[in-house]
């Protein structure tokens, strides 16, 4: 509860203090202090401001000021009286006022004891590795710029406090240049972290430092994590981290996100800047942006104080700073102010006379100041080894090597093959045995029930449709667990790095090559991870083509086919399959990069240094995206096979053939009114069901034909390595028609999670729409294309 939601005569105790740092300073010095009763005396006559009663004295509050203090009211101890079980232990003996005051105090002190932590930091600073080892949670981590598309929270108990940790996407300032730029911005200013966690690179710091310079303008609580603190003194570098605190307003905390050393005192640190125990451990400073630029701030400064309304939510000098550097987001706030005519004149003028003075715009000028302050900060204490010769690193050495002018893109294809190798030759024998198992389990089940429906649904229906996704288990962990490591040890950037120029002249960025990999894990978090992207125009036409590359719910269906169709070079024919993908996507952005307006800007983009990815990560990616894909087939898929399986098992026509039977049910009714679009392509009715289903999801696609060629698999099931489904495949299925239909998986409308995430991103459904329209018809043309190519190989008959 808020204290502006008191009425006259109410008492509540006050639980903590919001807002940033000079104006919570001002209420504290004024007694709302956490654990203090407080009470209404009265409102004015036009409710606006209110008279409090604390610590023995009365004092006034707008309303708009009582709104950022956190209090716990009457009605809210009585409700802890009857549920929380600390306080039914109360003494019988205790009046009513005593057993309600001591609620009262013991419902604010727990609600004290929740912090809510926000990590900020750039890309690649170890933030979202920090946020796991902290937290426990299971988020990936990835060795380039915009593997953290959302904020995500994670919960966790130390010494007695509740702490929500919030990890926001990466970014390299707090501007409103890119989406993720703006998101984090409005993300501190609307939800006022408790405590904002600033994590910093030791072995990249005065980059680093850019965006805790304007940290610093913001006025928020901050607690800095000098993360990847053992390279920089694996260099010979020397930081004197107490004076950097010290000039920077904030104390510094010396951290190894990789093996968690530094965390406990970090957190430590972060209580005692919460509850303000060391007055001295942290300060509010202001950079000093030089004598004209500081006249310029100083001046709007005060006309947006002058705003009541304001002052309490947004540090005004922050505000300032802002607006003379034009910045959109703020001019907007700006302009509903009752003096923005004032302000914006003001700003008008100040930039005009900083132009003249200065010879630069005030934009420039004031980054130019913020990185004077960082030089002057680093050079009273930071000093760099320095060599008799320049160190060559290795990371340097194997740049040199894989990022070669003839080598590099033979490298990444060969990469691809290998992955691709691994995923047939590695998974197939956890295949295999997965396969047994689900062979096993069905036979045994069937032995011991009855005759009858029941039992047709459970083996035809949940062990022929589940367990016909759960044998691709091992590809899907193997394929994750190899682009784990290319995007944990850094690879993954220098893949954008080598297709820029490629990817320029389809009118994209190298960073939407990123995306793009990621799309072989799965289109959602690949489209999400678009915001990286500054440009609308690369953000669009990249969200467009995402859908072409094959996500891990395709690469079932693939592994499927290829090894039944093309038992001689599976690994060729999946790499070709993919390949086809990102091909098209070329196609389609030099087509689609013409109808969206112009707007690119240059490609800047950073290259980390090659790490070693821990076992630790890279298995707790790789086990998340398992975990995630039996968790699908514990709900989407078996309740999906369940409803096919009904679908081709009702209405009854008894004494008919198995065959007879599905062609006839309402699946087969289904799959009889699509065939005759889909006929020109080779497929059967059974083939468009399954393509119907993956609409839903891609994995839905094997098991609608688990449950539908559940009778042929048995019929036609023989002493190959094959598997029953893929024997009554091969004997249904003619070759060309089993290329086209790859083709198709791979090309046509993305799974539902996909079309939603193109409209929240695009922010259209006619986006959505239109994307998904022009999926299915590219898939169409280029499955009969590929069809007909393949009756000149694979004759049928």
């Amino acid at each position: 509860m808020i204290l502006a939601e008191l009425a006259t005569g109410e008492k509540a105790v006050i639980v903590r203090v919001n807002g940033h740092g000079s104006f919570r300073k001002r209420l504290i010095e004024m007694g709302f202090i956490q654990g203090k009763e407080v009470r209404v005396v009265l409102n004015a006559p036009l409710k606006d401001p209110i008279e409090y009663e604390i610590i023995g004295y009365k004092v006034s509050l707008r309303r708009e000021e009582a709104k950022m203090i956190e209090v716990v009211s009457m009605e809210e101890a009585r409700e802890a009286l009857s549920t929380d079980e600390h306080l039914q232990g109360l003494p019988e003996t205790l009046e009513e006022k005593e057993r309600l005051d001591r609620a009262l105090a013991h419902v604010a002190e727990e609600r004290h004891h929740n912090i809510r932590v926000a990590l900020v930091g750039n890309p690649n600073c170890g933030k979202t590795s920090l946020f796991n080892i902290a937290s426990g949670a299971h988020e990936h981590v990835g060795n380039y710029s915009g593997v953290t598309v959302d904020a995500k929270e994670g919960h966790f108990t130390y010494k007695g406090y509740d702490i929500t940790l919030v990890d926001l996407p990466g970014t390299y300032s707090l501007s409103a240049y890119s989406p993720e730029e703006l998101y984090v911005r409005k993300n501190l200013l609307e939800t006022l972290p408790d405590v904002v966690l600033n994590v910093v690179d030791a072995s990249n710091i005065e980059r680093n430092l850019y965006l805790t310079s304007q940290l610093i303008d913001m006025n928020l609580r901050t607690v800095m994590a000098l993360n990847m603190y053992d390279e920089l003194q694996h260099k010979g570098d020397k930081l004197d981290i107490k004076q950097l605190g010290y000039l920077l307003g904030m104390p510094v905390c010396p951290t190894v996100s990789r093996d968690g050393q530094g965390i406990p005192e970090l957190f430590d640190t972060i209580i005692k800047v919460y509850e303000h125990t060391d007055p001295k451990l942290a300060r509010h400073i202001h950079i000093n942006h030089g004598a004209e630029l500081e006249k310029s701030i100083v001046r709007l400064r005060d006309l947006i104080f002058a705003n009541e309304n304001i002052r309490s939510r947004y540090s005004t000098r922050y505000l300032a700073i802002k607006t003379l550097e034009a910045d959109k987001d703020v001019e907007a706030l700006i302009a509903q102010l009752p003096n923005a005519a004032e302000i914006q004149a003001a700003c008008q003028e100040e930039n005009t006379r900083i132009e003249a003075l200065l010879g630069t715009s005030a934009e420039s000028a004031i980054v130019d100041a913020k990185y004077a302050f960082i030089q002057g900060a680093l050079a009273e204490t930071y000093e760099r080894y320095q060599a008799e010769k320049p160190r060559r690193t290795l990371t340097d050495k194997i740049d040199a090597f894989v990022t070669n002018q003839w080598l590099a893109f033979p490298i990444f294809i060969l990469l691809l093959w290998f992955i691709f190798w691994a995923t047939f030759t590695v998974g197939q024998y956890p295949m295999d045995w997965i396969d047994a198992l689900v062979s096993w389990l069905g036979d045994k089940v069937g032995g011991w029930m009855a005759d009858g429906w029941v039992k047709d649904l459970v083996v035809d229906g949940i062990i022929a449709g589940v367990g016909s996704v759960l044998v691709f288990l091992p590809n899907i962990m193997i394929l994750y667990f190899f682009i784990s490591i290319m995007e944990d040890s850094g690879y993954m950037a220098r893949a954008a790095f080598i297709v820029d120029k490629l990817m320029h002249r389809i009118g994209l960025h190298g960073k939407s090559f990123i995306p793009m990999v990621m799309g072989f894990g799965c289109n959602v978090p690949a489209i999400m991870a678009t915001r990286s992207i500054e440009s609308r125009k690369s953000r669009l036409v990249t969200i467009a083509i995402i859908p072409f590359m094959s996500c891990a719910g395709r690469l079932p269906i693939f592994v499927l086919f290829a090894g039944a169709f093309f038992p001689g070079s599976p690994a060729t024919a999946l790499l070709g399959i993919y390949l086809l993908g990102v091909v098209l996507a070329i196609l389609s952005a030099l087509v689609l990069s013409k109808f969206v307006k112009d707007d690119d800007l240059p490609f800047v983009m950073e290259l980390p240094p090659y790490r070693v990815p821990t076992g630790k990560a890279i298995w707790r990616h790789t086990w998340e995206k398992g975990r995630q894909y039996l968790e699908k087939m514990a709900t989407t898929i078996l309740l999906f096979s369940i409803a096919i399986w009904f679908l081709g098992y009702f209405p009854r026509h008894e004494g008919a053939s198995a065959a007879y039977q599905q062609e006839h049910s309402y699946i087969g009714m289904v799959g009889k009114a699509v065939e005759p679009a889909m006929e020109p392509l080779g497929f059967n009715w059974k083939m468009d069901v399954g393509l119907l289903a993956g609409v839903g999801a891609k994995e839905l696609v094997i098991s609608t034909m688990g449950v539908t060629y559940a009778q042929d698999g048995a019929a036609y099931a023989d002493d190959s390595d094959d598997t029953a489904l893929q024997a009554a495949l091969k004997a249904t299925i003619p070759t060309a028609a089993a290329l086209a239909f790859m083709v198709f998986v791979l090309l046509y409308f993305p799974c539902i999670a996909t079309f939603t995430a193109i409209k929240n991103e695009t922010g259209k459904w006619r986006w959505a729409i239109l994307l998904c329209l022009y999926t299915i018809v590219v898939a169409w043309l280029f499955a009969f294309a590929a069809y007909r190519l393949g009756l000149l190989f694979w004759p049928v008959g």
